[in-house]
């Protein structure tokens, strides 16, 4: 666990070359001592070793690429804490990870939203199902030929309806019992001011988790189009080779064959779009060069 329990609060980061996002969690989540220890669980999940492209070092690209457009957003506090959320859990289980991150982003920010000694909430689990949308591509994502998962999406629209409805519901039930941390708000500590926690945000940031599974935010939905800009920005980005060498290692239990096959079929999606990504100011940002890379990557895999 990267030895984050050695000491107590940002300060016991730094040792492990964690400082940078030591400063970018306590400025949207605050310095309490319990949103250290989420920030801390955060840390030692994104370092997992087994991922190869879900890396620390795709989180702080992550964070990164949100500044230059964050003033698109109607929250960028629930941007910004989505993207830490978005790719906690992964275990290479389109849509079903991102459900669990968006659980996950659900219990540990109502832990911080909970004033000490109030009760703790009971969260529902709901169980996706084994069909994933097709047609929607994302560019971590490989299309193996013969399986019914075709994109990392949300096992389906109606799981992820289905999680918000529950979550709802069980917000109401609870809201005689849980006092500010579901029926007000609570003031992030240690925050500058950028920020609280209350229901509502909490909820937007589960919903922002699930959303960067298909990449493919309603017309409108400017947290949506933020989020998944900058999830989506590696593809313009310098170091475009070292991203796609990653991708494939975290499918290396695929067969060459099937991994170019399935990885061509993604990059073609993406080609096929009208638009890689949704706001203006990200175009202008990578639209080109995420075009040009992905034409040179679909070249090196099908030999032409």
């Amino acid at each position: 666990m990267l030895g984050l329990a050695r000491e107590d609060g940002p300060a016991a980061w730094h040792h492990e070359g964690m400082g940078d996002l030591a400063e970018e969690w306590s400025g949207i989540a605050g310095d309490s001592p319990a949103a250290r220890a989420v920030g801390a669980e955060l840390i030692a999940r994104w370092a997992e070793p087994h991922r190869r492209y879900h890396t620390l070092a795709h989180l702080r690209a992550v964070l990164a690429a949100i500044e230059p457009i964050a003033a698109l957003a109607d929250d960028p506090v629930a941007v910004r804490l989505a993207a830490w959320f978005h790719d906690a859990v992964y275990d290479g289980r389109p849509g079903w990870d991102e459900e669990r991150s968006a659980q996950l982003a659900q219990s540990r920010l109502a832990r911080l939203a909970e004033p000490s000694g109030s009760p703790k909430i009971s969260r529902t689990v709901v169980t996706p199902k084994s069909v994933v949308t097709p047609g929607t591509v994302t560019p971590g994502t490989v299309v193996t030929p013969g399986t019914a998962a075709t994109s990392e999406m949300a096992a389906t629209s109606e799981m992820a309806a289905t999680s918000e409805m529950a979550a709802k519901s069980e917000m109401a039930a609870n809201s005689g019992t849980t006092g500010a941390a579901m029926s007000g708000t609570v003031a992030v500590r240690g925050s500058a001011g950028r920020g609280s926690l209350c229901a509502r945000r909490i909820g937007e940031v589960a919903r922002l988790v699930r959303l960067t599974a298909g990449h493919d935010p309603v017309p409108g939905d400017r947290d949506g189009e933020v989020l998944c800009d900058a999830d989506l920005a590696v593809l313009g980005a310098p170091g475009y080779d070292a991203y796609a060498r990653a991708v494939r290692e975290e499918y290396r239990h695929v067969p060459d064959e099937a991994f170019r096959a399935g990885r061509a079929q993604v990059l073609r999606a993406l080609l096929a779009m009208p638009a890689l990504y949704r706001t203006p100011l990200a175009r202008e940002l990578w639209e080109s060069a995420a075009r040009e890379n992905l034409r040179a990557e679909l070249a090196a895999l099908t030999g032409g």
